[in-house]
């Protein structure tokens, strides 16, 4: 293959955008390596609400309408343990390798190669699961930084979503300048709304989920 066959086949109109994608993920981690500073992107905990991406702090963050076979999905490719820029990265690595290698030896048309990313893209996160997979101890252990795990008992922070009765929600909270992400539920039950402040009181460990209640400031 020559490097013309190359850069014909990797922005060609079937691969363009995930040639692109990949080639700000190389941006990313090189800037990661080389300034020490890295986004956060994680789930904390056992899945049970809707999650959508807000750009402002790079974390997965809860809607309030509750449509939980999402989340069940997520942690299903093991998201609640794997950091999900590693996650991402090395999924969309598969499938532009998959898609680049499928239309340099058979060449499809433009509408059949786009209609076979779809597949591809869930093969690959499917091949991404079984490869992290042995490293899912490691991250348990850590947080999505490598650093050890924090205590969040009696920290407080903002709720992301509605919680009532038994649904979880998701709150943020704040370690120094780090804004991290945990999965909660109203520790009595009572609803409390989006945006209001509250405090962990309680938790479960082996589930990473944690039990709020609406802080009290004098």
């Amino acid at each position: 293959m020559t490097f013309q066959e190359f850069l014909n086949i990797a922005f060609s109109p079937v691969n363009t955008v995930l040639t692109v994608l990949l080639g700000l993920s190389v941006v990313y981690w090189l800037f990661t390596i080389l300034t020490g500073l890295d986004i956060d992107v994680g789930i904390h905990s056992d899945l049970d609400a809707d999650a959508d991406i807000e750009a402002p702090d790079g974390h997965l963050h809860a809607s309030d309408h509750d449509p939980s076979a999402w989340m069940h999905f997520l942690k299903f490719l093991n998201l609640d343990i794997v950091p999900v820029t590693y996650f991402l990265t090395l999924s969309l690595l598969i499938t532009w390798l998959g898609s680049f290698y499928l239309n340099y030896f058979v060449p499809l048309p433009t509408w059949a190669g786009i209609l076979i990313l779809f597949p591809m893209m869930i093969g690959g996160m499917l091949l991404t699961k079984i490869i992290l997979k042995p490293l899912n101890p490691f991250f348990k252990e850590i947080n999505h930084k490598g650093e050890l795990s924090y205590a969040f008992l009696g920290r407080e922070g903002r709720l992301k979503s509605s919680i009532q009765d038994d649904k979880i929600g998701m709150m943020e909270v704040f370690i120094g300048s780090d804004p991290m992400t945990l999965m909660v539920r109203s520790n009595d039950g009572s609803r409390l709304e989006h945006g209001t402040r509250v405090m962990i009181v309680d938790e479960e460990p082996e589930k990473r989920i944690y039990y709020v209640q609406k802080s009290i400031r004098y």
